[in-house]
């Protein structure tokens, strides 16, 4: 837009002292095409130049198209004139084509206005995007603006989920303690999924939030964007008043300062309607008209079907949630709110945590990875007692005769298997016979007995053997063999030697002298 006083003084130029496009541009400092637009927006018909012009013998063909074809590039008229004979360059014939393009008539709009209390209009406004760890989100934030008195609500949120979309109405009609009967929206998948002319397919949370505060929701007409003028305005207020050179520490305390910027610098603006009042003075008339709240909010939380797959954490908006080690292979409902994270099971509640916004995030509860400690500690004191039953079976004696003397079984599991791996399930099974008879019944009295035998039978002593902290190694049981077996292995061997030696003594008498 240029001043008034530019664009007389641009037309005076032209029609009285006759001078040039060109001339005026360089004299007044502005562009040809603002000049040129000027000129023919004013209605009169631009003087013909003092010389003849390339194009003028190709103006009736070339008016006559347009004329059929409003929408015909410049290109394509240039390649039919150069059919028909033109030669002149295809810039300056674009410049002299949009001089002489029909213009539509210029559209009148009737101004809205709205009952107290009737109507609100609601949009989503982008605002860049924010680092929070190692996440990278989006920050939009929703508005909604009363149609009469232009009271204004905005609230930031990371994304457009339409859980969101919610809150931010939630929150709005509780600041303003109402609702008004029809709320406009542009056609954000939001509030409507698919539209198809007259045929309107909305969001069904919308509907039935929609029912449960009695509020119409009415999309605007597609490209429409004056039916839902009121709520634009206030974005680009927003962008220009409140968001500039803006400082904030989280989502709460941006929310926090605007909050205070409407009902502070926004509400205390003049009402475009009679500018001797305030749009809080205005507001503080219509909110008696606004419809009242229901005495329940309408659930807003995000809710999710999850499966938790080998480890007892779930995956819920980039971030890793632990949940009892029960639940794994199972699938669980997650239901979020902007503060909390609660994980149900069959309708009853089994995890709850903080909700972050960081993205690779492992969230646990302490209480979940105690159990999960002891609950795998039970099951190698399990394993251990199942590896000791099938080496040495007088073990499980041994541990009733230990249980009701109050000993520690697990201590005694423990280095009842380091005896199992030096000296083996049959003399640990003889020994345990053995103090079992003697009511000897404790580590030392076992190990002395092992030791005697050991000493009896001449045997060296056990070399310890470091075996790899692997359970498939450790419980691994080993069925010892009968010695026997090798000593008749070596007279068989002693008696194969013997024949062979026989054989060779007889061979020189075989032979014929």
């Amino acid at each position: 837009m240029i001043p008034p006083e530019l664009e007389a003084k641009i037309l005076r130029l032209y029609h009285v002292e006759k001078w040039k496009v060109g001339t005026i541009a360089d004299q007044l400092g502005v562009h040809d095409d603002v000049v040129a637009r000027v000129v023919a927006s004013d209605g009169v018909p631009r003087a013909r130049p003092s010389r003849p012009c390339r194009i003028d013998p190709y103006l009736p063909f070339i008016l006559d198209t347009l004329r059929r074809y409003p929408r015909l590039p410049a290109s394509r008229l240039y390649d039919m004139c150069r059919e028909r004979g033109y030669r002149g360059s295809p810039d300056h014939f674009r410049h002299l084509i949009a001089l002489h393009r029909p213009r539509p008539p210029a559209e009148a709009y009737q101004r809205l206005r709205t009952l107290p209390g009737e109507q609100a209009q609601v949009d989503w406004a982008h605002f860049g995007r924010v680092q929070i760890g190692r996440a990278v989100r989006s920050l939009v934030a929703f508005v909604i603006v009363l149609s009469y008195s232009r009271q204004t609500f905005l609230r930031f949120f990371y994304g457009q989920s339409t859980e969101n979309f919610l809150r931010g109405h939630e929150a709005a009609f509780a600041a303003w303690q109402g609702v008004t009967r029809v709320i406009l929206y542009d056609n954000l998948k939001s509030a409507v999924l698919e539209r198809r002319g007259d045929a309107i397919r909305f969001n069904p949370l919308l509907i039935e939030f929609a029912k449960h505060y009695r509020f119409e929701p009415r999309p605007v007409a597609v490209a429409r964007g004056n039916e839902k003028a009121r709520a634009e305005r206030t974005i680009g207020f927003a962008r220009t008043s409140f968001w500039p050179a803006r400082q904030w520490r989280d989502l709460d305390d941006l929310n926090a300062q605007a909050e205070q910027w409407c009902t502070g610098r926004a509400a205390e603006r003049p009402w475009p309607e009679d500018r001797t009042k305030t749009v809080a003075e205005v507001f503080a008339e219509e909110k008696p008209r606004l419809l009242p709240l229901p005495d329940n909010p309408f659930p807003t939380e995000e809710r999710r079907e999850v499966k938790v797959q080998k480890t007892p954490y779930l995956r819920f908006d980039g971030n890793d949630y632990s949940v009892p080690h029960t639940m794994v292979r199972r699938t669980l409902e997650v239901r979020a709110t902007l503060e909390r994270v609660r994980v149900l099971f069959e309708g009853k509640v089994v995890a709850e945590h903080p909700r972050s916004f960081d993205r690779g995030r492992q969230i646990e509860d302490p209480s979940h990875v105690e159990a999960l400690r002891l609950a795998k500690r039970e099951s190698r004191e399990h394993r251990a007692l199942d590896r000791l039953t099938k080496s040495a079976p007088s073990s499980q004696r041994l541990f009733v005769k230990l249980a009701e003397r109050g000993e520690n079984i697990g201590r005694t599991t423990q280095l009842m298997l380091s005896l199992l791996d030096e000296y083996g399930g049959m003399r640990l099974e003889q020994a345990i016979r053995e103090a079992l008879a003697a009511d000897v019944l404790h580590y030392d009295g076992l190990r002395q007995i092992l030791e005697r035998h050991r000493c009896a039978e001449g045997r060296p002593p056990s070399i310890p053997v470091d075996l790899p902290d692997d359970p498939r190694v450790r419980d691994l049981a080993v069925s010892p063999h009968r010695l026997g077996v090798y000593d008749e292995l070596l007279r068989s061997d002693d008696e194969q030697d013997d024949d062979h030696q026989d054989d060779d003594e007889e061979e020189p008498d075989a032979v014929p002298v």
